[in-house]
């Protein structure tokens, strides 16, 4: 139940898994990019992105699961409440179908709505509506995944999550290979080989967190009333946070379809690079997460302020190299990726501005990580909020500098979220008494 003595050693090593696991997400993204991208079709590859970017906002605007559920499972085992951890899981599994159903039920009416919201032009529409339908299929399996994931990540079970992340991501590759280029069903496959693996990742991890699933008995416990307050009120702010993030890089994916197909073409390339950094520093904000959730449940000043600095060490450290690869491997891998020329070279063209982002962006990632394991669930709303207004006046003011500006507006959204939860920090160390 508790995770080791913080080191830099146990630091790591809870990290890796996270680390490992999470390079093979945006992986995934950049098979969905070559598999599109090889066809030649920029119309294709733009409906994948703007399709991705719907979808998204629709999933990750249930992102509570995943977020509340880690700090939430940290903090309970913390306090050594075990019953209160498996009752956790069970409810967020309930939560992530029932939610994932009304999507599948509503696709009728969300799709239609979503693709009149967005720029993109007909060939884009007509890519993306296919693919979106196919990743409705998946709604269920995927937020409940999003539960399995929080929790395991709360317990610190960091290879357990690796192994349902691998199995998850490597299936999704594999079945976008298979539709899309030996069945031939363009983006509407990239979309089923995704909703197919979610279901495959979902039976796996029912059967890693099959011994916890005694908790279903225990009615009361899973109804208690202040559990459930809780349950709400943590996630209804994170919620409310997920989705002013979603609607600030739904904004940054609009910019650039209002340029035309080959910009959007080319910020999805550039996004995979984004990601893939991301989700490698998510291993020490994941960390992050289960440190400060389980110092907290345990009432350890101590190690709240030990658990944050070695986390911004190897946060720091991983964003100077992650620039530093992006340099010299980004422009021979957008040369190796697309073949339209336009594509290619606005991508080129734009890559100096994603070599200084994982500098930028760390902190924000970090500080994300911190307060989600201490179920700050207001510091991290109104930082979103701030952070995402602040970013559209932003980009509003940059549009005469055409794709440059948005993407300096992008990097500029990382510095508001990062100096808006930097606000709140002092008051969250003030939780804890001197130990």
């Amino acid at each position: 139940m508790h995770p080791t003595a913080i080191t830099r050693r146990s630091i790591f090593a809870q990290a890796w898994p996270i680390m490992l696991g999470q390079t093979t997400v945006p992986l995934v993204g950049i098979v969905d990019t070559a598999v599109i991208g090889r066809t030649g079709d920029a119309a294709a590859l733009a409906g994948v992105a703007l399709g991705a970017t719907i979808v998204n906002f629709l999933f990750w605007s249930f992102g509570f699961l995943r977020m509340g559920m880690t700090g939430m499972t940290a903090q309970a085992g913390g306090a050594d409440d075990t019953a209160e951890v498996d009752a956790l899981l069970v409810r967020g599994l309930g939560i992530g179908l029932a939610v994932g159903f009304v999507l599948f039920a509503l696709q009728l009416v969300l799709i239609p709505l979503a693709l009149a919201v967005f720029a993109g032009g007909g060939a884009v529409h007509a890519a993306a509506g296919p693919f979106i339908a196919a990743r409705f299929f998946g709604a269920p399996a995927g937020l409940a995944v999003f539960a399995i994931n929080g929790w395991l990540l709360g317990l610190g079970r960091t290879r357990a999550a690796l192994a349902l992340q691998i199995v998850m991501n490597l299936a999704n590759a594999a079945l976008d290979i298979l539709f899309v280029w030996h069945w031939h069903m363009g983006a509407r496959g990239v979309g089923l080989g995704t909703s197919s693996a979610e279901w495959i990742a979902l039976g796996t991890g029912l059967w890693l967190v099959r011994p916890n699933l005694h908790a279903l008995k225990d009615r009361a416990r899973l109804v208690d009333r202040d559990a459930l307050r809780r349950l709400f009120a943590v996630n209804g702010d994170i919620m409310i946070r997920t989705i002013a993030l979603l609607v600030l890089f739904s904004w940054f994916a609009n910019a650039g379809a209002r340029l035309g197909a080959t910009p959007l073409a080319a910020n999805q390339v550039l996004m995979q690079a984004v990601g893939l950094v991301a989700f490698i520093l998510d291993g020490f904000a994941f960390t992050a997460e289960s440190r400060v959730g389980h110092a907290l449940g345990a009432g350890s000043r101590k190690t709240l302020l030990r658990a944050i600095r070695l986390t911004a060490e190897f946060s720091l450290g991983v964003a100077i190299l992650s620039g530093v690869l992006i340099a010299l491997l980004g422009a021979p891998s957008i040369r190796l990726l697309v073949v339209d020329s336009g594509v290619r070279d606005q991508a080129i063209a734009l890559l100096p501005l994603v070599v200084i982002l994982p500098l930028i962006g760390f902190p924000a990632w970090l500080l994300d990580g911190i307060f989600i394991g201490a179920t700050q669930g207001r510091a991290l709303r109104n930082a979103a909020i701030v952070s995402t207004g602040l970013y559209i006046v932003t980009d509003l003011a940059l549009r005469p500098w055409g794709a440059t500006g948005i993407w300096l507006a992008l990097l500029a959204s990382y510095a508001y979220r990062a100096g808006a939860l930097g606000w709140h920090l002092p008051a969250l160390l003030r939780r804890v008494a001197h130990d």
